[in-house]
């Protein structure tokens, strides 16, 4: 033991006795913070304390619960073990489990994707679980493929440790492809029938860029897939799931593994679940656990920590879950629909910096699958609460918003008085709602009423109610309907250009133009097929990926002169991000740059320090197109300069925000019929008034055509999208 060591250990006990015994706050993270500070490499003096080994789990969902039901099945098995249960995730929160054990068998513990590069080479683990990999926190994690180097250096830099992976995820696939590490795979044999999410994160092959070909999916991109161009594909599974059926609880899976097989019953919703269970019993079994008690603790399988955590509160039931991410809410959506009867839902959304601050990806997420059932009522909560309530209202569900988890329950059986209630939170709202479902289960037992709901000592976040608008007074005529008033909107790749949730767009467009009575088609242009803008009203075109991004703009130069031809044509084209850049002259693919379409008087170039130097944040605008601020969320590497005589989007406002590049202040392209802009959001979600000019824009572009007054549009009731946008520029000071 060396004298840094030492002091790490002092430090580390003071401080975890002055949290827990002084202050009575948990002493997850800050002695381990502490003790890392003072001895660098304390996680790897610490290392001996573990007798037989360690097993790290990271993963985008799933790392919490896998790490608590593994760190269980161990020691039913008779093995101590010392684990980082609350899921601090991070080095600190390693080394804050280690300086509170004296010795330990198994060291089990959930370690965030990037920080494994930190912990791996030090820990030098036997093991590292991989769950699953899906996009998640883009402003801070960035896209996948830097996750995935991230995992892949970690391995690199601990050659003995074996990589358990998912190999349904052609994300993990392609990490084990490159590791030198020895390699487990797991996974199922089956296809268990589940209906398609809208988006799915993996549509490429990870060696060589083309479409992967998919045999069957499970949900998101986890399935049987294959490149037909190059071989990549779904490695066999050593442990292998098949024979699913669902039970009255849960499901039942058949694992068959290396020595024989074993019937599992996994008594929690959702498929998520399944493939958390089979990866515990494939980690349990390479830590020589016995598989034959496994059963008994996933059964007893109580969480505590707001993941799946049920309570009774009012004699209902009230079930408590975390979701981060378009995956994880959709797996979400499918437990609510499952349960029969009536239910109230309640989403806490927050933007805090653990969260990512750009919350476009609830655009993602399928909620217009709740619009179907007439049996449930919706709620909004939490600090971007405004913004949940206008992603519900565009699938269709009517939502009130909620200050918490007591106002939501007291709210939601006023509304539905026998329904089951699911509190669905992101990563900082969940202790929040946790902790008032406790205080109000304690007071239920304690014989206080449910109705008796005290919130005011809660600390949650209260908002003051935003009134409606008073809606300007419509002017008589003929209705769009009588007209034969018509709109073909076409998304281009949405398979291929959907990064930050940029197709809310399209969603946005065709349900105002709707609302007026205004039918509209949305056709989906996908790669390989012809763009025929002959019938085009109004063209949207996204962002992705590199490796999308590059095989859509295939498709795209190859049609430049279609596409010029539509824009000189007065055709109305609304594109985001990478889509907008390709409008130029000049814009990045991978790591050069190439012509673009040549339909705007822009180029762009890379940032010094290339594409880590990224402009990422909220940003507000004054346009031209709008009264309000255009409020929307930047993040991109490249820099965009206008020529002399172009108009921008709009200029940048306040402190907050940079726009095409670092010096000119303002953001996007307007030309014709045409924006471009860098906001994501989606733009059209808090900025109702850009969406009515491009709608009102195709309109009488087509009336001109037919030779006839165009159609003018009538106001809409905005008050959930003009709330929305007044807290963010509340949030940016303006």
């Amino acid at each position: 033991m060396n004298l840094k060591q030492d002091i790490a250990q002092v430090v580390g006990a003071a401080s975890t006795w002055a949290l827990k015994d002084i202050l009575h706050r948990p002493a997850a993270n800050f002695p381990g913070k502490v003790g890392l500070y003072v001895d660098p490499e304390l996680l790897s003096d610490l290392r001996p304390r573990l007798r037989e080994g360690s097993v790290v789990i990271v993963g985008t969902n799933g790392k919490t619960t896998v790490t608590n039901l593994l760190a269980d099945a161990l020691e039913a098995s008779g093995k101590a073990v010392v684990c980082n249960r609350t899921g601090a995730n991070l080095d600190s929160g390693v080394a804050t489990a280690l300086l509170q054990t004296e010795q330990a068998d198994w060291g089990v513990f959930e370690s965030d994707e990037l920080w494994l590069a930190k912990i791996a080479p030090q820990l030098q683990p036997d093991f590292v679980v991989l769950l699953n990999l899906f996009r998640d926190q883009l402003d801070r994690m960035g896209e996948i493929d830097r996750i995935q180097e991230a995992i892949a250096g970690a391995l690199e830099a601990s050659p003995s440790t074996t990589l358990i992976y998912n190999a349904d995820d052609p994300f993990c696939q392609a990490i084990a492809e490159k590791t030198c590490n020895s390699c487990i795979p797991f996974g199922f044999e089956e296809d268990l029938g589940l209906a398609q999410n809208t988006v799915a994160d993996a549509s490429m092959c990870q060696r060589c860029d083309s479409l992967l070909a998919y045999e069957w999916r499970q949900y998101g991109q986890l399935g049987s897939y294959s490149c037909p161009n190059c071989g990549f594909k779904r490695e066999d599974p050593v442990y292998a799931a098949l024979d699913a059926t669902p039970t009255a609880d849960g499901a039942a899976f058949t694992l068959r593994y290396p020595s024989g097989s074993v019937r599992v019953s996994v008594p929690f919703s959702g498929t998520y679940m399944l493939y958390n269970a089979l990866a515990v019993y494939v980690a349990a079994d390479q830590c020589g656990a016995a598989l034959s008690g496994i059963g008994a603790v996933i059964q007893s399988f109580d969480p505590h920590n707001g993941r799946l955590q049920r309570y009774d509160i009012g004699g209902r039931c009230v079930l408590l879950n975390l979701a981060k991410n378009p995956t994880g809410f959709n797996q979400n959506l499918r437990i609510v629909l499952d349960v029969p009867g009536p239910k109230a839902v309640a989403f806490f959304i927050n933007d805090k910096e653990a969260d990512g601050h750009d919350v476009s990806w609830l655009w993602d997420v399928d909620f217009q699958e709740l619009a179907g059932a007439d049996d449930i009522v919706a709620f909004a909560g939490g600090i971007r609460r405004n913004d949940m309530q206008v992603r519900l209202k565009y699938a269709g569900v009517a939502s009130q918003l909620v200050d918490g988890a007591g106002d939501f329950l007291e709210k939601a059986w006023k509304a539905a008085p026998s329904a089951n209630c699911f509190l669905i939170a992101n990563y900082t709202a969940l202790p929040n709602v946790k902790a008032e479902l406790d205080h109000l289960a304690r007071d239920e037992s304690q014989g206080v009423p449910p109705a008796h709901f005290r919130r005011e000592e809660s600390g949650f976040y209260h908002y003051s109610e935003n009134e409606p608008e008073e809606r300007p007074a419509t002017h008589p005529g003929p209705s769009p309907a009588q007209l034969g008033e018509k709109l073909t909107i076409v998304h281009l790749y949405p398979e291929l250009l959907n990064l930050y949730g940029d197709g809310g767009n399209v969603t946005v467009l065709a349900e105002r133009a709707r609302k007026r009575g205004v039918e509209v088609e949305v056709v989906r242009v996908e790669h390989g097929r012809e763009i025929d803008l002959d019938s085009a009203d109004i063209v949207f075109l996204g962002g992705g990926p590199d490796r999308e991004q590059r095989l859509a703009s295939h498709d795209l130069l190859a049609q430049a002169q279609r596409l010029r031809s539509y824009v000189e044509d007065d055709g109305v084209l609304l594109a985001i991000c990478g889509g907008y850049q390709i409008l130029g002259h000049e814009w990045l693919l991978g790591d050069g740059s190439v012509p673009g379409l040549g339909i705007c008087g822009i180029v762009t170039r890379r940032a010094q320090g290339g594409s880590h130097n990224r402009l990422v944040g909220n940003i507000a605008l004054e346009s031209p197109l709008a009264q309000m601020p255009v409020i929307g969320y930047e993040n991109h590497a490249g820099r965009t300069f206008l020529e002399p005589g172009c108009k921008a989007f709009g200029y940048v406002k306040g402190k907050h925000g940079k726009g095409n590049n670092d010096a000119d202040g303002v953001d996007g392209v307007r030309y014709r019929n045409v924006v471009g802009t860098y906001l994501h959001g989606p733009l059209l979600s808090k900025n109702p008034e850009v969406a009515d000019w491009l709608i009102q824009r195709a309109l009488e572009r087509r009336a001109a055509k037919g030779g006839r007054p165009a159609y003018m549009l009538q106001p809409l009731d905005d008050s959930e999208e003009r709330a929305a946008n007044e807290f963010m520029c509340a949030k940016l000071g303006l």
